[in-house]
């Protein structure tokens, strides 16, 4: 009865269309990778950054690039490179004779969707230049303030395997991004799809094939409806047991923020609305623990010489968790 109830309470019928009309334009061109298309919805919806973390050849940027397309707004990419300096991100003061005054000239980061391609690639000042804005929506340049228009969302991408050259993120900037998602190699059969697929496209302009479903003003409509999804006091106190047990583990050396529990609640609600309900569920909040935590826990030493990973320890906290029904 509950359930009828809550179903009836909120009308999400114009977010489930976006919803499919978004994964349906991406999966014209990406074959598989279905979760980390998920997520990158999952967060445009819950107002948070994304971090895809693959080997090159993935699609990571791809499907950044496709997602960006489907959603008319201003999009921008920024290639980062050890040589990158903080002002070709976020603009420098440009002198203007006629005037005799300086003016502020917009970096790229001054968009909507914002693609970091290799994030890891430029040095700590270039990468502290987005904690400002990926956390405040503003940056400030010689006492003036400027903010970004809503949406807003970085997403970056970086590679795991290749460190030379690299500058490792610091916590501080990894707890800016709501999820980190690691794009897995495809299976035999999509690659074959893959094949298949781009030999029909021939010449085209991949994507050229996408057409924008979503305007900027509906994507901001449809994050105050996510925030109105209902969550039970019991699945709050779940997840709060949930992140203070990664700072109570002996196979964690630095565990979650209270920022991850508020990434876990707003997450939770965006994946609640996707599946269709407007009341989050156990499973709303087990699907996205793992990309929402796995970059916010630092292991102890002798557990990554043990070769045991972020996730398998989140798995497991998770199942010594009672769930809560």
């Amino acid at each position: 009865m509950n359930e009828q109830f809550f179903e009836n309470r909120m009308d999400l019928t114009e977010l489930n269309r976006a919803v499919l009309q978004l994964t349906d334009e991406i999966k014209k061109i990406i074959i598989g990778q279905d979760e980390m298309v998920r997520l990158i919805i999952t967060a445009l919806l819950a107002d948070g950054h994304v971090l895809i973390e693959g080997v090159p050849g993935v699609a990571k940027t791809l499907t950044a690039k496709l997602a960006a397309r489907a959603v008319n707004a201003a999009f921008s990419r920024i290639q980062f490179t050890p040589d990158l300096m903080p002002s070709d991100v976020i603009g420098t003061p440009v002198f203007n004779p006629g005037d005799a005054r300086f003016e502020f000239k917009k970096g790229p980061v001054f968009g909507n969707v914002i693609l970091v391609d290799e994030i890891n690639r430029a040095p700590a000042k270039t990468q502290a230049a987005l904690l400002e804005v990926m956390e405040e929506r503003q940056i400030s340049v010689d006492g003036k303030t400027y903010a970004m228009e809503p949406p807003f969302m970085v997403i970056a991408t970086q590679n795991p395997v290749e460190q030379e050259g690299t500058y490792r993120l610091p916590e501080a900037q990894l707890d800016r991004f709501l999820f980190k998602i690691e794009v897995p190699y495809p299976s035999e059969e999509e690659e074959l799809q893959i094949l298949t697929r781009f030999h029909q496209l021939g010449n085209q302009n991949v994507l050229n094939t996408i057409t924008a479903v979503l305007s900027a003003v509906q994507i901001n409509t449809l994050r105050k409806q996510v925030k109105e999804i209902i969550i039970e006091e019991k699945l709050l106190t779940f997840i709060a047991k949930l992140v203070h047990q990664t700072r109570n583990n002996k196979a964690i050396y630095l565990g979650a923020s209270p920022r991850a529990s508020l990434a876990i609640m707003n997450a939770a609600k965006a994946m609640a609305a996707i599946n269709g309900r407007d009341f989050v569920t156990p499973d709303d909040v087990i699907t996205v623990a793992p990309p929402v935590l796995r970059h916010r826990i630092i292991l102890s030493p002798d557990k990554e010489m043990e070769g045991i990973t972020e996730n398998e320890t989140i798995k497991q906290i998770i199942n010594g968790l009672e769930i809560p029904r």
